[in-house]
């Protein structure tokens, strides 16, 4: 007799979002562990305007929604920002529908509030994110907090890598101007007379305007050889830019959580965020790197850049914390288990 799965999911997310986000890996990833731990999850991917969404966006959205083959729905927050009624519509008809909350709706989305209230439940991926939800109201709210992969090599210290290298940052993200790749240039460019080098690792094509200014600032600045835009990067690429990275920066404007952070954290690499973001929870208590406050802008950030490189003691006790919470951070199967307690539960 053929075994039968534990459940079977309708994950349903946008296909309007093409480069690497933190919130298509966590989606992916989510899928994958779910599987491992025996659901069946199918994936229902939307085109469409998400989080607007036009009428034929949102039909499409109710046919997704629709039929009694699966027993949860699980919506990325991106799209039920967009679908309230639809969502409300499924729920009446007693389906199960979980949204994924990857960042809290604004005042300026009163559309997103509407699709939350609708939702039998919410799924949010920081507890930052669960607690905005709350305060506007909503009920049976849940934190799934991201995971990582396990990495089996993590990235050797430069005594052993290489010990005449300057020291290499790395800031991991779609060039964007709430990432502030800018600014960590023209901090980078204060700094010319100290040894380093950088890399910008992310998707050129989600903002060309800006990716071209940051450019533009490289070259102004006479960096080009120090500081290198690589583009998207995947796979044995991406790890090869980890096993090169002496320290990790995610400085964006906003962020909700910031899984590059745990991304870092796991390959070994310390990391530098921005106070007063969602990613200072994902820094979390490891003593592997700092919270920074930038609100003065650019001298700060010149200054900890000063700091770090001079610092020989600072810089072996960050690595020794990031290797240390590499083994102790939270896999993707533990998130996964967490998914599932919450939407099968009563």
């Amino acid at each position: 007799m053929e075994e039968q799965p534990l459940v079977k999911i309708r994950l349903i997310l946008p296909a309007n979002v093409h480069h690497r986000s933190g919130g298509n890996i966590y989606n992916a990833r989510l899928a994958q562990s779910l599987r491992s731990l025996g659901a069946e999850v199918l994936i229902h991917e939307l085109d469409g305007g998400w989080p607007s969404g036009s009428s034929a966006d949102r039909r499409l959205l109710a046919d997704a929604l629709a039929g009694d083959e699966v027993h949860v729905r699980i919506i990325d927050g991106l799209i039920a920002a967009g679908g309230p009624a639809e969502i409300e519509a499924a729920t009446a008809a007693g389906h199960r529908v979980w949204v994924l909350l990857h960042m809290a709706p604004t005042e300026e989305q009163p559309q997103g509030s509407g699709g939350l209230g609708a939702a039998t439940g919410i799924l949010c991926t920081a507890s930052g994110t669960a607690e905005a939800v709350r305060q506007r109201g909503r009920s049976n709210v849940h934190v799934a907090s991201p995971g990582v992969d396990r990495v089996e090599e993590l990235r050797a210290l430069p005594s052993a890598r290489r010990a005449s290298a300057a020291p290499h940052f790395i800031v991991v993200g779609a060039l964007l101007p709430n990432k502030d790749q800018i600014l960590f240039v023209e901090a980078l460019a204060r700094i010319k007379e100290l040894p380093w080098t950088a890399a910008l690792v992310g998707s050129t094509e989600a903002d060309r305007s800006y990716a071209e200014a940051v450019q533009d600032r490289i070259s102004h600045h006479g960096l080009e050889k120090r500081v290198e835009i690589t583009g998207e990067l995947f796979g044995s690429a991406l790890d090869g830019q980890w096993r090169c990275a002496d320290l990790s920066l995610l400085i964006s404007r906003s962020e909700s959580f910031g899984m590059v952070v745990l991304e870092s954290l796991a390959h070994g690499i310390p990391v530098v965020v921005r106070k007063g973001t969602g990613a200072v929870e994902a820094l979390g208590a490891y003593g592997a790197g700092e919270a920074i406050d930038l609100t003065a802008g650019l001298d700060p950030l010149e200054q900890f850049l000063r700091t770090w490189l001079s610092d020989a003691t600072l810089r072996r006790k960050w690595w020794d914390a990031a290797a240390s919470a590499s083994h102790a951070l939270p896999r993707w199967e533990d998130t996964a288990r967490r998914v599932l307690g919450v939407v099968t539960g009563p």
